[in-house]
């Protein structure tokens, strides 16, 4: 048990750093072209920090385990707004721009209506499926990016916001921020999920709730220390873009990878009043806390402290009642 237990700790020094790095480079970049840092949270920062997602979901899917890949990806969307996006939310609300979210909001519930159609009338994920997935992720960091370069942040907005360890950094630097950030973030992530889902199998967890719970949070580690790492530097909106972009990479790039490389059905390891508990619970959930963060911001182009207070409380409750099932 010591052995995963350094790792573990081992993994987590690892994210911390290199979350630090992923962010300064990021926001570099970002100021460089007057990108907003909505934009630039939901298209670079999300891929480098949903790629623990991605590789444990498509590693599970080829190894037969396609109860991982489905709860890994439900379970991180969860995650990513009930605990990751509403500390964020709780601790500095922050205001909106509205042009700015419309098209990642749009694109997630979208992808979720496609996913849960699918999910509710077949119960299975098909290597079609996740084509059509890949494609919508596509044409998704198309038009976003698209979208960040015909409306720049104003000159004055992204000085202002400009982190002090990037003042005068290189073109080259920054990429390199980026780019190692990234790295150490993976690998952070692969050592906390790899070592921390031995130490919870050695405590008797279930697989499913592993899934669920603890791998889905394992792989969110990577956008919670983005996102209090944004937060210390002053960058909300960043952490909020990073959130709503991986929410949609999961659904259509995780998910997407996942079902093109090995279909699988929904798994059903329990049930509420004889049906499916993921169909009663955790995709409802998902669509609600979603909804509950995204539409008031986008109604009145700002987060409130409550929206994260509650969203907190729901994340406190789905958790106690996967142990407790």
């Amino acid at each position: 048990m010591l052995v995963p237990v350094l790792l573990f700790a081992l993994g987590l020094v690892l994210l911390i750093k290199g979350g630090d790095w992923f962010v300064d480079g990021a926001t570099g970049i970002a100021q460089r072209f007057h990108v907003p840092d909505l934009i630039i949270g939901a298209t670079v920062v999300s891929i480098g920090t949903t790629l623990p997602e991605v590789m444990v979901s498509a590693t599970s899917a080829l190894t037969g385990h396609g109860e991982i890949a489905y709860g890994n990806a439900i379970g991180s969307i969860i995650c990513n707004t009930a605990l990751i996006a509403a500390i964020t939310v709780a601790v500095r609300p922050c205001p909106v721009d509205r042009d700015s979210l419309k098209t990642p909001v749009l694109f997630f519930f979208v992808s979720a209506a496609i996913y849960c159609l699918n999910a509710y009338l077949t119960g299975y994920f098909s290597r079609v499926l996740g084509v059509v997935m890949l494609l919508l992720f596509a044409l998704y960091m198309y038009l976003t990016i698209r979208q960040g370069f015909r409306n720049p942040a104003p000159p004055e907005e992204a000085a202002a916001g400009e982190p002090e360890n990037s003042k005068g950094n290189s073109m080259g630097k920054d990429i390199l921020l980026l780019v190692v950030g990234a790295a150490l973030v993976a690998v952070g992530a692969d050592l906390l999920v790899d070592n921390g889902t031995l130490i919870a199998k050695a405590l008797g967890v279930p697989e499913s709730v592993i899934a669920l719970t603890f791998v889905a949070l394992g792989t969110s580690l990577p956008e919670l220390v983005t996102a209090i790492t944004s937060l210390a530097k002053g960058h909300g909106a960043l952490s909020l873009g990073n959130v709503i972009g991986a929410n949609i990479f999961n659904l259509v790039l995780v998910c997407g990878v996942s079902m093109t490389l090995a279909p699988f059905r929904i798994p059903q390891s329990s049930t509420i009043r004889g049906i499916n508990a993921s169909l009663v619970l955790d995709i409802p959930l998902m669509l609600f806390v979603m909804a509950f963060l995204t539409l008031p911001a986008l109604a009145k182009r700002k987060l409130s402290r409550y929206q994260g207070v509650v969203l907190l409380i729901l994340y406190a409750a789905f958790c106690a009642i996967q142990f407790t099932m």
